[in-house]
């Protein structure tokens, strides 16, 4: 995707579409929306310091268990353990820093990586609701996740 802010949008609402035909319910798909929306704001700002000649990358893998969703962006890259914690007292009326706060509220997994461009890979993860597949066909509205489920009864 191109270093841009139309891009915060387009990549949410490919991982939503994704979410949805999981079978994901409204709640945890407002959850990994905002946890998306948060990763590439990162990758815009931080990572690749708005420059347009760098790219963020996006991909989602969806199995049996899990979806996971990864962010790369072609910046310096960044040791999670260096981020502030913004619930520290100094840090509360800070006007940036929550991002990873709320992936890592809103997601099951959550890790920085070194990513393969030299910047920073934000990989994180939601179980399947039930513990199923994925619905057949890529078809939204959880249809395929009630079939699961009343197999497995």
């Amino acid at each position: 995707m191109e270093t841009q802010v139309e891009s915060v949008n387009l990549a949410e609402e490919m991982c939503l579409r994704v979410a949805e035909a999981a079978g994901f319910g409204e709640d945890e798909c407002y959850r990994i929306g905002m946890s998306v929306r948060e990763g590439v704001i990162n990758a815009f700002h931080y990572g690749n310091q708005e420059r347009p000649d760098k790219k963020i990358y996006l991909a989602v893998d969806l199995t049996q268990d899990k979806m996971t969703i990864h962010v790369v962006d072609e910046g310096r890259g960044f040791n999670l353990r260096d981020v502030p914690d913004p619930l520290a007292e100094e840090n509360l009326l800070s006007t940036s820093g929550r991002g990873i706060f709320l992936m890592r509220a809103f997601m099951d997994e959550f890790d920085v990586v070194p990513g393969r461009t030299g910047g920073a890979e934000i990989i994180m993860s939601k179980k399947l609701p039930g513990g199923g597949s994925p619905s057949p066909n890529g078809q939204g509205g959880g249809g395929g996740q009630s079939a699961a489920r009343r197999q497995r009864s």
